[in-house]
């Protein structure tokens, strides 16, 4: 009995916020959304030059496989963002998706890049994986790995 009358006041709720028209999203949505976050958010602490971000985003462990397949350790990678080279105009993440298991999780998408390194300018896409850990109540970036998307002809 006390079943159904929780999941009829469940189903109240859910027919109420359909028709003031706030949209319903789910836990896993919700998980989802927060992990494309901490991947855009890391993108803006690269963009910025913002070692302290970039630091409470990336895992103790964090490693970056590159276009070139180097592969990067966290201290590198801070070592970049503490020098500003490369210098980033733009550096964004999109066409995005999700997966979330338990605390782990991958993001999938297209970062698109523009700046200047070593006085030289570029812009890129890369195709990006980035696998997550959630500790201590934080998602981090554990692994980076970005293929480079060929230029159109």
């Amino acid at each position: 009995m006390m079943q159904h009358t929780l999941r009829r006041r469940t189903l109240s709720l859910a027919a109420a916020l359909c028709l003031v028209g706030l949209p319903m999203t789910t836990h896993a949505e919700d998980t989802a959304q927060q992990v494309m976050d901490v991947t855009q958010q890391a993108c803006e602490a690269f963009r910025a030059g913002d070692v302290k971000a970039a630091e409470r985003l990336l895992a103790p462990t964090f490693t970056l496989v590159g276009t070139d397949a180097t592969v990067q350790s966290r201290e590198s990678v801070l070592a970049e963002v503490r020098s500003r080279d490369p210098q980033y105009e733009v550096f964004r993440n999109h066409s995005m998706t999700a997966q979330v298991h338990g605390s782990a999780a991958i993001v999938q998408g297209i970062t698109s890049i523009k700046g200047s390194s070593g006085g030289k300018s570029f812009e890129v896409d890369v195709r990006f994986t980035d696998t997550l850990i959630k500790q201590k109540g934080r998602w981090l970036i554990l692994v980076s790995h970005v293929t480079r998307i060929p230029a159109s002809r």
